[in-house]
C-alpha cells in the first residue's frame, strides 16, 4: 500500500506541475514615459504594475526614451532592440504607449504615415501574440509645456484621433491617460514626463483595465 500511496503522491505532483499556470506576460511598449528612470527601475510605471498584478503576471519594461512611432521618425522604435525583444517575448497582453515624441515639427511632418504605422505595428505584435491576447492603447498623457518640441495641440487635436482609429481597426481597447491628469501639472515637473507619484497613479489605471 505504501508504494502506490507514494506513487499516486508522485502521479499527483506531476500532474500539477504540467498544468502550473504560466504567468501572463504583460509587454509595455512606449517611450521614455515608458522607460521611465530605468526599465529594471521600481519607480517605472511597468515595474509598478509588476507589484499591483502580482506573480500571476510577468511584467517586462521594453520602453526607449526619445522613440517614435513614425517610421521615419528621428528615433523610431522599429529600430531599437527593445522592439525585436519584446515581439521574441511573445506577450499576451501588449500595453502601448508611443506617440509623444511624434508630436515634435521634425516627426510630425510625416503625419500623413501616422495611422499607417500605428496599425502596422500593432498587425506586428498581433500576428506573435498567443489566441486570446489583449492589446491595450494608451492615449498620451498631457503635455503641460511645449518642451524638446512635444506639442500637445498635435497630440490632442491631430494625433489621438488617429491613435483611436488605429485601436478600433485592431479590436483593442483603448486606455485614456490624457483625461485623468489634466488637472495633474505638479505630477509632471518638467512638464512632460510624470515623476515617481505620476508614475504610479498611471500603473494604477492600466493594472486595474488589465484586471477588469
Amino acid at each position: 500500500m505504501k508504494i502506490w500511496s507514494m506513487v499516486w503522491i508522485v502521479w499527483v505532483a506531476f500532474v500539477a506541475g504540467a498544468f502550473a499556470q504560466e504567468p501572463i506576460r504583460v509587454a509595455c511598449v512606449g517611450n521614455s514615459i515608458t522607460q521611465g528612470p530605468g526599465r529594471d527601475n521600481i519607480n517605472s510605471f511597468p515595474l509598478m504594475m509588476q507589484k499591483l498584478l502580482g506573480d500571476a503576471y510577468e511584467v517586462k519594461n521594453f520602453g526607449v526614451s526619445g522613440s517614435t512611432l513614425l517610421k521615419k521618425g528621428d528615433l523610431p522604435y522599429w529600430d531599437q532592440p527593445q522592439y525585436k525583444e519584446a515581439l521574441d517575448f511573445k506577450p499576451d497582453i501588449l500595453v502601448i504607449k508611443l506617440g509623444t515624441n511624434d508630436s515634435k515639427p521634425q516627426n510630425w511632418a510625416f503625419k500623413e504615415e501616422f495611422l499607417a504605422d500605428y496599425q502596422d505595428m500593432l498587425s506586428v505584435f498581433t500576428a506573435v501574440m498567443p489566441e486570446g491576447g489583449k492589446i491595450y492603447v494608451c492615449l498620451p498623457v498631457p503635455v503641460f509645456e511645449d518642451n524638446w518640441g512635444i506639442t500637445e495641440s498635435v497630440i490632442v487635436k491631430e494625433m489621438t484621433p488617429q491613435i483611436k482609429k488605429a485601436a478600433r481597426a485592431a479590436k483593442a481597447s483603448i486606455i485614456d491617460l490624457h483625461k485623468p491628469f489634466t488637472k495633474k501639472k505638479g505630477l509632471f515637473p518638467d512638464g512632460v514626463h510624470p515623476n515617481a507619484e505620476g508614475n504610479a497613479q498611471m500603473a494604477e489605471i492600466i493594472a486595474e483595465r488589465i484586471n477588469n
